[in-house]
């Protein structure tokens, strides 16, 4: 069977490509991951070899390959292509428990894009700065842990939703 990875289109997937050995198969890509995979590279950051899954012929043997997609495409029509396929998400979201079987996925990785608590805590004290709004994720109980430590911070409300991953 194909197997689809899906992954943050914007830095995760790049992170996953700039792991990956390209002898293990080849790698296929979602557009909206190619597009990123060209920033990366013209700025010289090495990847793996990829191969956009638009410019591959129809009969491809998906069987070898490892297939990268946006979150988005989980359960979107482009994936029925690969057949039965196993389906794999790369995602902050996969340390907690259910999330991959909710997905109907075949297996989940941990990788967040996003700092453990030590360090997002470290990193908004080095910042030295007097007033913090919390702009991401679980917005509320950040500001209030930041406030109680005598820091003004409050949650900021955004037009974008956190709840998902990034798609």
């Amino acid at each position: 069977r194909a197997s689809l990875l899906f992954a943050g289109a914007m830095g995760k997937a790049q992170r996953i490509l700039a792991a990956l050995d390209p002898a293990a198969g080849p790698i296929y890509t979602h557009a909206a991951i190619e597009r990123i995979n060209a920033l990366y590279r013209a700025a010289d950051v090495a990847l793996a070899p990829t191969i956009p899954v638009e410019s591959a012929a129809r009969s491809s043997e998906w069987r070898r390959a490892l297939i990268l997609a946006p979150p988005s495409e989980l359960s979107g029509p482009w994936i029925r292509r690969f057949g039965s396929a196993s389906r794999a998400l790369a995602s902050g979201w996969m340390r907690i428990r259910g999330a991959r079987r909710r997905r109907t996925l075949d297996r989940g990785f941990v990788l967040s894009a996003h700092p453990d608590w030590p360090a997002l805590n470290r990193a908004i004290a080095a910042t030295g700065a007097g007033r913090i709004l919390v702009t991401h994720g679980i917005r509320a109980p950040l500001a209030r842990w930041l406030a109680e430590k005598g820091l003004d911070a409050e949650p900021l409300e955004t037009r974008y939703d956190d709840s998902g991953e990034d798609e």
